[in-house]
């Protein structure tokens, strides 16, 4: 009895220690959100002067990360909502809605009157009630210079079939926040963790609220059990049999004045409602290929009740810089199972096809010996990081290559038929390392939209579409290429730069000088030889462009990542020129 009360009174006093810093945080923060609520007030007055539904074709939604991306119930569409935009100077919301058209794979922009103030961080969640409908709660509004944020507490709902935008009010709610993560569960969402955060203090959550979709009433959970420690940007899964599977996140605590200590969590947890009114929290340990730690990643629920988790970012974090591995690796989750695996990308199928019959040798060998083994099991591609680096002052667009898996030729082999097996091997494409990308799975398929990734420190925001056949795995496919076009990073030399030319003015002769310039800086990389193959050719050049990484990149960048973006480049030139 002694050290149950004990750990109920520690348990009692975690949670009044993390109520008197809640309050802390808000009180501090409410000027903040008082000085934003005003500049959220000039973009609703502007929202307000649209009194029709418009609907138009247009093209791909521009670069951005941390928006919705969610599957239409009803239809073969995906419904695209907010997201952020950081050129290297000035943040960008949106409250913009999109819709895809997978079928015809076409852009279309509604604008309805009365939507939601512009927001990224949200989260949302397609329900069938009602001819469908899209369930939007919190998110955050940062000021245009990043340094301020609004979190919102509000919960609005999309109905589809009518495109009329209702703000729900029902008390009882969470409190404002980003980050966190929503679900839909047997005709109620559920509203896990996220943080809050002011100029100076933050707070991190592990609550848990639910919303009941026939009442229209919140509902706050006390479980009993061990619950995971506060966090934002976690995997929440919902269970065939109705319970929520918790993974990862990230959380920091503050260790000394102005100093931050982040935390990468990776357990795993069973949300589970045990009767009416009680629910449990229950700690999970999975088996099986786990996901190496990261933050930023991407998660939803897959075909036959597996959770998909896609790309993220590692960061190594020294004294005073913080170094940044961007992965696109797949994960997958068997709920039933309770059971990571890795998600193997197998390879074109014409191609494996030709492998096998290229290696058969006899009707009685061996599966090792006729290479069915490899066909079935393909060893991992060969990876080339793909970069988008900004060269001589523009942007360079490099398209991620990945060298096919090679079979296994027999010495029997002639020359005929390995030059036209070669010559069957198409490289696969697919999205380059990233984080913070809007994903969505429709009818089994896994479409991966914009996100983010760092080179030095410069931030690209992505606008590209890929699409990935979960039950095949076959290959990714790109719907939408990136526009290096969208691209833009600014600096304060840049900020001075562009102040100059407001004031002199820019001709369009200067222009085009700028337009020769950089063709010809493109014609002065090395050429690419009659016949070479790409490794020759990357062997030959390959200190030109670690050179040229390292002058973009800069002094202080790593090796590794130098490498890469170099390898990245070369790639990208020769292809251009193949």
């Amino acid at each position: 009895m002694g050290k149950k009360g004990k750990k109920e009174k520690k348990v009692k006093g975690a949670e009044k220690t993390a109520a008197k810093m809640e309050k802390k945080v808000s009180k501090r923060s409410k000027k903040d959100e008082e000085d934003l609520e005003a500049l959220i007030a000039e973009f609703q007055t502007l929202d307000a002067k649209k009194t029709q539904i418009i609907e138009t074709i247009c093209p791909p939604p521009s670069p951005r990360l941390n928006g919705s991306l969610s599957p239409h119930p009803e239809k073969d569409e995906l419904i695209l909502f907010g997201g952020e935009y950081f050129n290297g100077q000035k943040t960008f919301l949106y409250n913009e809605l999109y819709i895809y058209n997978i079928k015809k794979n076409a852009w279309s922009k509604i604008d309805i009157p009365n939507p939601p103030p512009r927001r990224c961080a949200h989260q949302a969640v397609a329900v069938p009630q009602g001819g469908g409908q899209l369930w939007i709660f919190g998110g955050e509004f940062a000021s245009p210079d990043g340094e301020q944020f609004y979190h919102y507490k509000d919960l609005w709902v999309l109905h589809l079939q009518t495109k009329t935008w209702e703000k729900i009010k029902a008390s009882g709610g969470p409190s404002g926040r980003s980050g966190h993560r929503m679900t839909y569960c047997k005709r109620q969402l559920i509203v896990f963790g996220g943080f809050h955060e002011s100029t100076r203090d933050y707070i991190y959550y592990n609550d848990v609220y639910t919303f009941n979709l026939d009442s229209f009433t919140w509902a706050k959970l006390s479980p009993s059990g061990t619950a995971p420690l506060p966090r934002s940007g976690c995997q929440m899964i919902t269970n065939q049999d109705g319970s929520v599977v918790i993974y990862g996140g990230y959380s920091k605590q503050r260790v000394k004045k102005d100093v931050d200590k982040g935390t990468i969590h990776t357990d795993m947890f069973l949300l589970k409602q045990e009767g009416t009114d009680k629910w449990v929290w229950t700690r999970l340990n999975p088996s099986g290929v786990k996901p190496t730690p990261r933050t930023g990643f991407s998660g939803t629920l897959g075909p036959n009740n597996r959770s998909v988790m896609f790309g993220g970012v590692f960061d190594e974090e020294e004294e005073e810089s913080i170094e940044g591995d961007f992965l696109n690796d797949i994960y997958m989750y068997d709920l039933g199972k309770n059971r990571w695996f890795a998600g193997q990308i197998k390879g074109p199928k014409t191609e494996r096809k030709k492998r096998r019959r290229g290696n058969k040798q006899s009707e009685t060998a061996s599966p090792s010996e006729n290479g069915e083994v490899g066909a079935q099991n393909p060893p991992g591609p060969i990876e080339v990081i793909k970069e988008i680096i900004a060269e001589d002052g523009t942007v360079m667009t490099i398209k991620q290559v990945i060298s096919a898996p090679s079979a296994l030729e027999s010495e029997e082999e002639d020359s005929v038929e390995e030059e036209e097996e070669e010559g069957a091997r198409s490289p696969a494409v697919e999205p380059c390392p990233r984080s913070n990308t809007m994903i969505a799975v429709k009818q089994g398929v896994l479409y991966a939209y914009g996100g983010m990734f760092e080179v030095g420190d410069r931030q690209f925001t992505l606008n590209d579409l890929y699409s990935l056949d979960l039950h095949k795995m076959e290959e990714w496919k790109v719907l939408v290429e990136i526009d290096p076009k969208a691209q833009e990073w600014l600096d304060e030399s840049d900020s001075e730069d562009e102040e100059a030319e407001g004031v002199e003015g820019g001709g369009d002769e200067e222009e085009e000088e700028e337009e020769d310039s950089e063709e010809s800086d493109e014609d002065s990389h090395p050429p690419v030889e009659s016949q070479e193959k790409y490794p020759d050719y990357l062997a030959r050049t390959e200190e030109y462009w670690i050179k040229l990484a390292r002058t973009n990149m800069g002094p202080d960048a790593k090796e590794k990542k130098v490498l890469k973006v170099a390898q990245a480049m070369a790639k990208t030139f020769y292809e251009l020129k193949d």
